[in-house]
């Protein structure tokens, strides 16, 4: 079976909603991908941690087929984000961020993980990113995340890295900034234009968009009336997309199936603070949810 590497942030989070407040909830974008990608396929993960992290944490990724060689223990604390989140909850404020041993962090993939096929560069600056795959051999598929930071700060270097990925996948926001414009349809052109071989954007409750020179696909989101923490939904969405893309061989075809498979993962994200929901999900009802989508699309 094909292996999975995601690099990325591996936080303890502080989260508000309308809910209720959770406190030390493990969170961070590799935390989230990995554990929806682990549905799908084994997962290798590359972060670090403070000495404050949890052990159960560890324990609990490891039970979870998610291989934590390159998970780096360093001295120091843990990086943390505090997010609070009102009314429709489509929007995060945060509260405060505290880098910690993130703000050191240069990434190393183990021997053993530079093989990996199907690979996440989760978010962080595009220097970074482009110094993990420079650690890589012969990947066989790419997706890139990004943020309004790095768009707005580091603009050439994240176009030099455009070319050398497969998939860049961001949210609606995101792709209108990186490409200019105020125009959905507009940015998916440009953004190709720039080199993107596919562009993945995400829109929240209104699903999902693939886009390549050959056309376009639109998956819904699975419309679950339990939203209590959105906090993971757009890491996990891109865990489910590659995980499946993963299981099936990276086959050209499997793309459009794997999106609706992101859509399912994001759905289960949200309904509980941090990974609570992910880390207990089955393969049965994820497939349920895949179905009901699968209904929607149907003629």
């Amino acid at each position: 079976m094909n292996n999975v590497l995601v690099v990325g942030s591996v936080a303890l989070d502080t989260l508000e909603t309308p809910h209720g407040r959770a406190d030390n909830a493990l969170g961070g974008s590799a935390t989230h991908f990995a554990l929806a990608a682990s549905r799908f396929a084994p997962v290798r993960l590359v972060g670090v941690v403070g000495k404050d992290f949890p052990r159960e944490h560890i324990e609990m990724l490891k039970a979870q087929k998610i291989d934590v060689t390159g998970l780096e223990i360093a001295d120091g604390k843990t990086f943390r984000w505090h997010g609070r989140f009102v009314g429709d909850m489509s929007r995060a404020e945060t509260v405060s961020v505290e880098l910690n041993v993130l703000a050191t962090f240069q990434p190393k993939v183990p021997a053993s993980f530079a093989s990996t096929p199907f690979v996440l560069l989760g978010n962080a600056s595009p220097d970074v990113q482009l110094a993990v795959l420079n650690q890589l051999k012969g990947p066989k598929f790419v997706m890139l995340d990004t943020m309004n930071l790095w768009i707005s700060t580091q603009r050439a270097a994240l176009l030099t890295l455009l070319p050398r990925v497969d998939a860049v996948c961001i949210n609606f926001e995101e792709a209108l900034q990186l490409a200019e414009t105020t125009s959905g349809a507009k940015a998916v052109r440009k953004i190709l234009d720039l080199g993107a071989k596919m562009l993945i954007m995400k829109r929240g409750e209104h699903g999902a968009t693939l886009a390549t020179r050959d056309g376009q696909f639109t998956s819904p989101s699975f419309p679950t009336d339990r939203v209590v923490d959105p906090t993971g939904a757009g890491d996990s969405f891109a865990g489910g997309t590659l995980g499946y893309l993963a299981q099936a061989g990276g086959e050209k075809d499997a793309i459009r199936k794997a999106i609706i498979y992101g859509s399912v993962m994001g759905s289960f994200a949200v309904e509980e603070f941090g990974t609570r929901r992910i880390q207990t999900v089955t393969r049965e009802e994820i497939e349920t949810r895949a179905r009901a989508i699968l209904d929607m699309l149907s003629v």
